[in-house]
């Protein structure tokens, strides 16, 4: 097995613990869902079982996401700059989305906590605007500085959280359809309250 190929493992394993705990379910409780043992998706979780095809399948629809979004990995090119269109007077981030998606501002004061078992790991694509200050996006064990006028696109099944860097920051928060639902799970209504993204 490569580096790169233990490197995925890995995050596959966190995913989905983290998207388990983010649906509120003990490990009986998940194992139940996708026809395994609890033992079983310990060991799955812990690293101490060989990932299975089979396996990733069932849990993805267990986890109510999918095979693809389960194993995808993060692009290198997660911070971009705007580009300023001087003739309109504008600044502009390039954004791939697609209809349904929610826009949201915020204010943050606390830093984003640097334990993935405390991010966030759901369905969807999120993408933020830093309208003032600095943020930290925290993917994983990755950290970037979000800075003024700079915007982040990134997958969230990737564990996740943003905070603040040096005093408050101003954030624009952009969810899919599917982001905007895992973040109604996770809280019950409203996601403006916790710096896990």
């Amino acid at each position: 097995m490569t580096q790169e190929d233990e490197g995925l493992d890995g995050l596959v394993r966190k995913r989905i613990r983290a998207l388990r705990v983010a649906q509120g379910w003990s490990l009986d409780e998940l194992a139940t869902r996708a026809n395994l043992s609890q033992s079983s998706l310990s060991r799955i979780e812990n690293g101490r079982r060989r990932l299975a095809l089979d396996q990733l399948v069932t849990l993805a629809r267990a986890l109510d996401t999918t095979l693809d979004q389960l194993v995808e990995t993060a692009a290198d090119d997660v911070v971009s700059s705007p580009m300023i269109d001087g003739t309109h007077g504008v600044m502009r981030w390039p954004v791939k989305g697609d209809p349904g998606m929610t826009v949201m501002r915020q204010r943050m004061t606390e830093p984003p906590p640097d334990n993935p078992s405390r991010m966030r790991a759901h369905p969807g694509r999120e993408w933020l605007v830093v309208l003032s200050g600095t943020a930290v996006l925290m993917l994983g064990h990755r950290r970037f500085r979000v800075e003024t006028n700079q915007a982040a696109e990134f997958p969230t099944m990737m564990p996740h959280a943003i905070g603040a860097e040096g005093g408050p920051c101003e954030i624009l928060g952009i969810f899919d359809r599917d982001a905007r639902r895992g973040h109604q799970r996770d809280d019950g209504a409203d996601d403006t309250q916790d710096n896990g993204s």
